[in-house]
């Protein structure tokens, strides 16, 4: 894949998952070329269907439905994005990788109306995918924006020259500034694994998990583990910050969540917690700035996997300014952080929204008298 593909390819490769690519027809051995349009399932990994109008080709846990007429092509394809959740229900129970066989939308019964209906449908969800994705990408582009002024002035706020400050105690403006293994204490996880998972029982969180789960704060876990587990598990409490000390990019090392939860909470082993004396919320938000990134980029080690071992995340420095300062700070990031990062708030929420009111409208254009249409 990776010898073959070209930007200028004349062949798109649907190799699975969202792994795509464009190549040259003389660079594929065999290979079998679908020249119509046609509605491309994905069926392993990630479950999907695809609409493409190009000549691609595909791997052999896919398959592809074609007709002569491109309307009902394009028809065919919007009912089954409308029917997407039946059949990922159907891979449910299959392991870490999803996968559906071809007799799932073999047997799938669906709305046949006329041409001239599935022409003005297709019209309409052409139409509203075009407004759709015009709609999301201003919104999209805003946010970034907005990011990009929110890390502006979250580094503004933290501005105490951290870096110039060389011993500890040290005073810059009033702020004393100390390393973190002087204001707290580094506990590392114990071995938590996704396997421990339960459906109810004593929160916990996962490394994995706090790279994409959680946002700067939290005060439920997305998952638990039993009670029996959780006796021997290191845990943490109300306020401490918790730290993925491993991953596979350098982004990803020390990205943390501050717990804002009464109980306390499971740890795996590739995390760690930090205990201290100050503002929850003002360790989270110091851990997303400049200079705390510029400070851990000298102790990440290994080559594939990337760590930063707790010794080593105690001699970072930290602005420590007065209790009444920390929650100044905090109250402007919160905005901040609402208006960029949250579901329920912000250009978050409107783009969900946006997603949610075409499914309605597809839901509402697909929806026939028993689900069925006739000729």
């Amino acid at each position: 894949m990776k010898e073959i593909e070209s930007a200028d390819g004349d062949i798109r490769i649907f190799a699975g998952g969202k792994t795509i690519i464009d190549a040259f027809e003389s660079d594929i051995p065999n290979a079998n070329i679908t020249r119509v349009p046609a509605v491309l399932v994905q069926s392993r990994g990630v479950i999907d269907a695809v609409y493409y109008e190009k000549p691609f080709t595909f791997k052999n846990e896919m398959w592809a439905y074609t007709h002569k007429n491109k309307i009902a092509v394009k028809f065919l394809y919007y009912v089954l994005k409308n029917n997407m959740s039946k059949f990922r229900e159907a891979a449910s129970g299959m392991g870490s990788l999803p996968q559906i066989s071809l007799k799932v939308t073999e047997d799938f019964e669906i709305p046949v109306p006329p041409l001239e209906v599935q022409s003005e449908i297709v019209r309409i969800l052409d139409n509203f995918t075009e407004l759709t994705a015009e709609l999301t990408a201003e919104l999209t582009a805003e946010l970034t924006a907005r990011k990009k002024q929110y890390e502006h002035y979250r580094n503004k706020l933290f501005s105490f020259n951290v870096l110039n400050c060389a011993t500890v105690g040290n005073s810059l403006n009033n702020i004393v500034v100390m390393p973190l293994g002087e204001v707290g204490i580094f506990t590392r996880g114990s071995g938590l694994q996704k396997k421990d998972f339960t459906q109810t029982g004593v929160g916990c969180i996962h490394y994995g998990q706090i790279y994409t789960h959680y946002g700067t704060y939290a005060n439920r876990t997305k998952t638990f583990v039993s009670q029996e587990f959780a006796k021997k598990a290191r845990k943490a409490k109300h306020g401490d910050l918790i730290i993925a000390t491993t991953s596979e990019n350098d982004e990803d090392v020390c990205k943390a969540v501050a717990w804002l939860g009464d109980e306390d909470i499971a740890i795996s082993s590739d995390a760690c917690f930090y205990t201290h004396s100050l503002e929850p919320k003002y360790v989270a938000y110091y851990f997303q700035t400049e200079q705390f990134q510029k400070q851990k980029r000298g102790f990440i080690t290994g080559t594939k996997v990337r760590r930063v071992n707790t010794s080593d995340l105690a001699k970072i420095k930290i602005p420590v300014p007065s209790i009444e300062e920390q929650r100044r700070i905090v109250s402007i990031l919160d905005k901040f952080d609402m208006l960029t990062t949250s579901i329920s708030e912000g250009l978050p929420k409107e783009i969900e929204l946006r997603r949610k009111q075409y499914e309605y409208y597809r839901n509402q254009l697909l929806s026939f008298p028993d689900n069925k249409a006739t000729d």
